[in-house]
């Protein structure tokens, strides 16, 4: 097949203890999904009606590059998640079967214009600018399922510049893994090479040109890198 213009690179993560790569598809993200998070954005939890939004692909940064600091706004928040890559997908998938979609698990960074999200909520806009920019969605290397130790008491944490910002047990999340794959199912066809965002607790925080973040899924996986 010739195309009119040369198509655009694979976005993919690396996978921890191989050569091969991750190719990714989409980015999925749940919002408002620590309630200790909601809470302090002035927001309540739905249970019902989780709160969903997507980034593009090419959004990801990873292998140790530079976040480049984002044109367009004052106001460049972190927030830490837990990232799921899945193997394979569907639709109308159950509770009891998601878990057997995942290909493996990393952590991650979904960051936020915060001044033009305040600006969108302010005017019923949706978040597209704030949320889908480049360089949005740091992650780290994944790590198969198999090899991955992840439960309740697994912890998510983030430092920046040494200094601890956010941290939580992943017990703590409203939508559990499962629940969040089975009802994105129910909204969208996923396939393998989709990624989700699983949602930030509490403590996020501006950053600065110049700042060095540590992103932990601890026991599993590390981001490490830096605001330019």
């Amino acid at each position: 097949m010739t195309y009119a213009i040369t198509p655009p690179a694979v976005t993919s993560l690396p996978i921890a203890g191989s050569e091969q790569r991750f190719p990714v598809r989409r980015i999925f993200c749940i919002g408002r999904n620590y309630a200790d998070h909601a809470r302090e954005m002035g927001a309540t939890v739905d249970k019902e009606t989780p709160l969903f939004f997507c980034k593009p692909a090419d959004a990801v940064v990873t292998d140790g590059a530079d976040v480049r600091y984002p044109q367009a706004t004052h106001d460049l928040h972190h927030e830490v998640e837990m990232v799921v890559a899945l193997a394979a997908g569907g639709t109308d998938i159950s509770v009891e079967q998601a878990a057997s979609l995942i290909f493996g698990y990393g952590v991650g960074l979904d960051l936020t214009r915060r001044d033009l999200q305040a600006i969108a909520k302010a005017k019923s806009h949706p978040w597209d600018v704030a949320k889908g920019f480049d360089d949005s969605a740091p992650v780290s290397a994944l790590v198969p399922a198999a090899q991955a130790r992840v439960g309740d008491d697994t912890l998510l944490s983030l430092s920046i510049n040494g200094q601890a910002r956010q941290q939580a047990h992943l017990g703590d999340m409203v939508h559990s893994v499962p629940e969040i794959i089975a009802t994105l199912s129910k909204l969208f066809e996923l396939k393998a090479g989709d990624l989700i965002f699983t949602g930030t607790p509490a403590g996020v925080s501006a950053l600065q040109r110049g700042d060095r973040f540590v992103a932990e899924l601890h026991g599993v996986a590390t981001l490490e890198g830096r605001v330019v």
